[in-house]
């Protein structure tokens, strides 16, 4: 029954609290905030204080539906960073106290880190070294995955993340927030060879997405110009065609990343390998190329303290723990490069 840990995750705009005993995840309760939606995009002091309002509950939901008593947990864990400073205070600052009070370890995790190590929550579990693309709204990267924390990036992008253009590409249409989820609804009714966007070749295996994001606002402004009402009458076909380009830059990239390595054992983790589309062409794209291709369960890919309860685990039965003065990074950096 050892060891038994408390997980939370508050880096963003989800409070998370999840109870892993013996490597397995008994539970993973998630409250989301609907107070950015008006907004178009999350704004960090409302988030701040909505994590404050919602911790206690969701921790307490997390021992109870799990069956486990403060006293019978061996560490409590917290996301250290990446994400928004007053966000990860709130998480850190519980998690602290709690440990305290009850005279466990304290254990940091990465953030980024988590999302790749989510693939071991459930069945099938990719098998070391793999590769792996980690895809969100801050972040995409393509890592060599060696051990739980033997990790070196080998590309990533240099200025915004794919989940942002996805963002900014819902905003640009007039979809509410969060705009990616609903791009990826209307891809699927759409032509996704209906409208051609330019891609930004990078050297090695970096990434851009910038260029896109800019291509695709001023294709919008000038068929607006024509006709007012475009985006109304072709919005699947608009969606799908955006989707697929996007989709095409991160998996040409991942098809190198793989021949240069000679790794066949592929994943995704983040926010984006949510993405119906993103899922169904890298399993296409895997059989294809004889990959081993491995995809969490949806909720395991958006924020989640499951994965940062897996993470903690990892680092329990290494003795890696955290003293009680350890402090939030909200651009932590933990994996080396390449």
């Amino acid at each position: 029954m050892r060891p038994v840990i408390l997980a939370i995750e508050s880096s963003c705009d989800e409070t998370s609290a999840s109870v892993i005993c013996n490597g397995k995840v008994l539970n993973n309760i998630i409250a989301r905030q609907s107070e950015h939606h008006k907004y178009g995009g999350v704004v960090p002091e409302l988030a701040s204080r909505a994590h404050q309002r919602k911790i206690v509950t969701v921790v307490e939901e997390a021992l109870a539906s799990a069956s486990i008593q403060k006293d019978q947990l061996d560490a409590v864990a917290f996301t250290r960073g990446p994400g928004l400073m007053g966000a990860l205070l709130v998480g850190a600052s519980f998690a602290k106290g709690l440990a305290w009070s009850l005279g466990i370890p304290l254990i940091d995790v990465d953030h980024m880190q988590a999302h790749i190590l989510a693939h071991f929550i459930e069945e099938p579990k990719p098998v070391f070294p793999f590769l792996c693309l980690t895809v969100s709204g801050g972040h995409t990267q393509l890592v060599v995955v060696k051990a739980p924390f033997d990790m070196t990036i080998i590309g990533e992008t240099q200025d915004d993340a794919v989940g942002e253009a996805f963002d900014k590409a819902a905003k640009i249409l007039g979809l509410p927030y969060p705009g990616g989820p609903l791009i990826d609804k209307h891809a699927t009714l759409g032509n996704a060879n209906r409208f051609k966007f330019p891609k930004t070749d990078m050297p090695g295996l970096d990434f851009s997405f910038s260029g896109i994001k800019t291509a695709f606002m001023y294709f919008i402004r000038d068929e607006k110009l024509k006709d007012p009402l475009f985006v109304e009458k072709n919005l699947n076909d608009i969606c799908a065609s955006l989707q697929q380009a996007l989709i095409n830059m991160l998996m040409d990239r991942l098809e190198q990343a793989s021949r240069q390595t000679g790794i066949k054992m592929i994943a995704i983790a983040g926010g984006v390998s949510a993405n119906s589309g993103l899922r169904s062409t890298l399993a296409a794209r895997g059989v294809a190329l004889g990959w081993q291709t491995f995809i969490p369960a949806f909720q395991y890919c958006t924020d989640n303290a499951a994965m940062i309860a897996m993470a903690a685990h990892f680092k329990f039965l290494e003795n890696q723990f955290a003293d009680l003065t350890i402090a939030p990074i909200p651009n932590l950096h933990s994996m080396s490069e390449a």
